[in-house]
C-alpha cells in the first residue's frame, strides 16, 4: 500500500495533542529538541521511509476512515462481552454502535482525519469524568488496555503491510495512558507494545562551536559523523572524532 494514500486534515484536536505529545516525547528524548521545526515531525502526512517513525497524527494519510473505525470496532466488540463489572460503564453510555461512532471520531480527529471529534478536549474530558468515571482507575485502565491489547492483535489486516503503524498506534495509546493515569490518580499501564524509537536530528557541525563540539559523548560524535557520511568505524579515541567533526 503506497504511503500517503489518505489526504489528511487538522482535526479539533490534532494541533493542541501534538504539540503536548512533542514536549513530553523532547523531555523523554524520543525526539530531539528541535522537533517542533521539523518537517518531518509535524506533518501529517507519514513518511515514505520506514526507516522514519509515524508519527500518531499521520497514521490517517496511510490508513484512511475505514481501517480505523474497523479497529476501534474489533476494541468494543471485546468490551460489551467482557465481565459485568467493566461493561456496564459502557452500557450505561450508549450501545456498542455509539462508543464505536464516539472513540472513532476522536481518533480520526488526532490521527489527521479531520474535523470529527466536536468539543474536542473538553468533550473528552467530560466523558472520562462524568460517564467513565467508574474505569478510570487502576483495575479500570489495567482492563482496558488487555482489551485493547487484544484487539489490536486481532487487526493486523486493517493496519497496512506497514510495521510502522502498530508501533505507532502503540505510541499514541501510551501518551493517553499516561495523561489519564496523571490526571485521574491511577497507575500508569505501558504494556500495548513497542512505542516509536527515538528521533535524532542530524548534527550540523558547522553550526556548531569548537566547545560544544568537544562537550558531545562519544556516541553522539559517533552518529553525528556516520549522519555526515564519514566513516568511523576505526576510530577509537575520542579526540579524534572531535578533530574530525571540527574539521568538517
Amino acid at each position: 500500500m503506497p504511503n500517503s494514500k489518505y489526504e489528511p486534515a487538522h482535526g479539533y484536536m490534532t494541533e493542541k495533542i501534538q504539540l503536548g505529545y512533542i514536549s513530553s516525547a523532547i523531555e523523554g528524548k524520543i525526539l530531539p529538541l528541535n522537533a517542533h521545526r521539523m518537517h518531518e515531525i509535524v506533518t501529517l502526512l507519514a513518511p515514505k521511509s520506514q526507516s522514519k517513525p509515524i508519527q500518531f497524527w499521520q497514521l490517517f494519510s496511510i490508513l484512511g476512515p475505514d481501517r480505523i473505525v474497523r479497529i476501534v470496532h474489533n476494541f468494543y466488540h471485546l468490551v460489551f462481552q467482557d465481565e459485568i463489572w467493566f461493561k456496564a460503564s459502557f452500557e450505561r453510555v450508549g450501545d456498542m454502535s455509539h462508543h464505536v461512532r464516539t472513540q472513532s471520531s476522536m481518533w480520526l480527529d488526532v490521527m489527521g482525519g479531520g474535523l470529527k471529534y466536536h468539543g474536542a478536549e473538553f468533550r473528552l474530558n467530560f466523558h472520562h469524568q462524568h460517564n467513565a468515571l467508574e474505569v478510570m482507575n487502576t483495575r479500570g485502565a489495567e482492563r482496558w488496555v488487555k482489551l485493547m491489547v487484544q484487539a489490536l492483535d486481532g487487526s493486523e489486516k486493517h493496519m497496512s503491510e506497514d510495521p510502522r503503524v502498530r508501533i505507532s498506534i502503540n505510541t499514541f495509546l501510551t501518551h493517553f495512558m499516561k495523561k489519564y493515569a496523571v490526571d485521574f490518580g491511577f497507575e500508569n499501564i505501558e504494556v500495548f507494545g513497542a512505542t516509536n524509537a527515538p528521533v535524532k536530528s542530524k548534527l550540523n557541525f558547522l553550526n556548531m562551536t569548537d566547545a560544544s563540539i568537544e562537550a558531545l559523548s562519544e556516541p553522539d560524535l559517533r552518529e553525528g559523523l556516520i549522519g555526515r557520511g564519514v566513516d568511523v568505524s576505526e576510530i577509537t579515541d575520542k579526540a579524534e572524532l572531535v578533530r574530525k567533526a571540527k574539521n568538517l
